[in-house]
């Protein structure tokens, strides 16, 4: 099972990033969990100073923007 996580404070812009990345795992048919992680201390022991940001599996893979459910999707495969 694979871990997706939306590291933000609840912005819009955080919202739509997990909405994105809920889209891509439906799309792909791949077991994994999102979730939204808003706690700035542990958004911040990731490294990240820009939200939003997606990690998979624990590994940074954006920061500051919002991905497509594609460009997600391609992070996943």
């Amino acid at each position: 099972m694979r871990l997706v996580q939306v590291l933000g404070p609840g912005c819009p812009k955080c919202e739509k990033l997990k909405k994105n990345a809920e889209t891509a795992v439906q799309e792909l048919c791949v077991e994994a969990t999102v979730e939204k992680v808003t706690d700035i201390n542990v958004i911040t022991g990731f490294g990240v100073m820009m939200t939003p940001a997606l990690a998979i599996d624990g590994e940074v893979k954006s920061v500051g923007k919002v991905l497509s459910p594609d460009e997600i999707k391609k992070l996943l495969a």
